[in-house]
């Protein structure tokens, strides 16, 4: 659930930076994409870490 929900904002993220640099469409696609992959990456290794740690 964690990884969705960062993937979510992520892609949120992502679309903003592009809008803010005057990005088309497809640039507003490639950017949330990106940041979307990114964050749900960082929030599974996260969870993982946080999981390995108590037990």
């Amino acid at each position: 659930m964690v990884v969705a929900v960062s993937a979510f904002i992520g892609a949120a993220l992502g679309a903003y930076q592009a809008r803010r640099r005057k990005g088309a469409g497809a640039d507003m696609a490639q950017y949330a994409l990106v940041y979307a992959l990114l964050f749900s990456l960082a929030a599974l290794f996260a969870s993982i870490v946080m999981a390995r740690m108590s037990t």
